[in-house]
């Protein structure tokens, strides 16, 4: 989504601070202060008419002072979580011991809470994007952020992005 949106022509707020990966090999565009969330709610200032990933446990930091549009992408938790334990195996940090129903249960109660948090949130506005849906339908879903976003971005720049060869951790 990153990715797309940067070749949009949206700004991204990224420090580079994390590289291209195995994992992830058009490379990260994140920004690590980012995770100061909590302890710095000010922080986000820095990414007005910016896009800034943020993973969902941080969306409960945000301030009440701002408006938001946040892009929430949606993909099957087991393919998340495979993704995930792939990360970890490749970063020497996999846990075999970890109990897979446990963590899916605690992924799936983190997402309702979070998704209960931003729907009574009159200043966040929230396009819920399927992870498949990119796949499938780049150009529609790209038309659609630059509306959801209200801003004129390269629909065909971002639905290029797209690689479904990069779509490894499939549904089984």
């Amino acid at each position: 989504m990153m990715q797309m949106l940067a070749a949009g022509g949206m700004p991204i707020l990224s420090d580079g601070e994390r590289q291209a990966d195995v994992d992830n090999p058009r490379g990260y565009l994140e920004w690590e202060r980012i995770k100061q969330l909590p302890q710095d709610p000010a922080c986000i200032a820095e990414a007005e008419g910016k896009a800034v990933k943020v993973i969902s446990r941080l969306l409960l930091s945000l301030p009440t002072e701002r408006d938001y549009r946040i892009i929430f992408m949606q993909r099957p938790l087991h393919e998340v979580m495979a993704s995930q334990d792939e990360m970890l195996r490749h970063r020497g940090t996999f846990k075999a011991e970890a109990n897979p129903a446990f963590i899916s249960s605690a992924f799936e109660r983190h997402l309702r809470e979070v998704n209960a948090w931003l729907d009574g949130r009159p200043n966040a506005t929230v396009s819920h994007i399927s992870y498949h849906r990119v796949l499938s339908e780049p150009r529609a879903v790209a038309n659609e952020l630059a509306q959801f976003l209200q801003t004129a971005l390269d629909v065909d720049a971002m639905a290029r992005q797209v690689d479904p060869a990069l779509y490894r951790n499939r549904s089984k």
